[in-house]
């Protein structure tokens, strides 16, 4: 399995210590869990940011219309605002 090397300062890894201890676990699994959790809440964030594009595209006349003061400025053809 890959592995890598983090570097941590004194205190840091003192804390990671003491927080490995109070769980009952050890250091090496308390960092791994850390560090699955925040890749699991990463993609949990880019699957509801996808969800939210597709629902915004797909409804977009309907908030242009409920919100019209929200609405960017018409582009002319050289792609700046009149």
């Amino acid at each position: 399995m890959p592995a890598l090397n983090v570097e941590f300062s004194d205190r840091e890894l003192e804390d990671l210590r003491q927080i490995a201890k109070e769980r009952g676990t050890s250091m090496k699994a308390l960092v791994r869990e850390a560090a699955a959790a925040d890749i699991a809440r990463h993609r949990a964030l880019q699957e509801g940011a996808e969800a939210f594009r597709r629902f915004f595209s797909a409804h977009a006349d309907e908030f242009a219309a409920a919100f019209p003061d929200d609405e960017p400025p018409p582009v002319t053809g050289e792609g700046r605002a009149a």
